[in-house]
């Protein structure tokens, strides 16, 4: 079984967004040594057309599929991008896209839960990446086997959580630990179950 990874910035304070979820503050924090381990260490969560940009010519190295809700996907969508990992296979957790726009992306409307588990029994050296939002972050929560947490010396007060999800404690055990010059924090998680 392979794993789903819910691989996702935030603030110090646990914000993925401002409470509209737009995260450009961040962006200043996407340089130098940190942004050249990430490129270097996990390519295929940089989209196609920023790869191509940035000269990120890696294979996929931790996941060949990427699962992501509506919210995320219209950012590309909005500049007219409608595959934005196309390198990648794509699905979009929505209920209001009635029909995908690219044919690399499929659209689950219904059973989130049970897609996501047909999704981890396939046979793949590679896994699931969680690449957003809260919400479908919030649904998904029992299936996320793995996290990797990108933290950005920022506080917001107030925003979208990592997690749009009820109160229940769930544990994960920390593993690898990285900080970077800019002041960023990359942390790894894998799920105690």
């Amino acid at each position: 079984m392979r794993k789903l990874t819910y691989y996702i910035a935030c603030t110090i304070d646990g914000f993925i967004g401002d409470p509209e979820g737009d995260a450009t503050s961040m962006f200043k924090y996407t340089e130098g040594s940190y942004a050249a381990t990430m490129a270097a260490e996990y390519p295929e969560t940089f989209p196609t057309h920023a790869r191509e940009i940035l000269g990120i010519d890696g294979e996929n190295r931790h996941f060949d599929t990427v699962v992501q809700g509506v919210a995320s996907y219209r950012l590309a969508l909005d500049i007219g991008i409608t595959s934005p990992y196309n390198h990648l296979r794509e699905f979009v957790a929505t209920r209001s896209l009635a029909e995908s726009p690219h044919p690399n992306v499929e659209l689950i409307a219904d059973d989130l839960v049970g897609r996501i588990r047909e999704l981890k029994a396939e046979d793949s050296p590679l896994g699931v990446w969680l690449c957003g939002g809260s919400t479908i972050a919030g649904e998904l929560i029992e299936e996320i086997d793995e996290l990797i947490i990108k933290t950005y010396p920022q506080v917001y007060g107030s925003g979208m959580p990592m997690f749009g999800a009820g109160f229940e404690p769930r544990d994960f055990e920390l593993g690898e630990v990285r900080t970077f010059d800019n002041g960023v924090l990359v942390r790894t998680y894998t799920r105690k179950r």
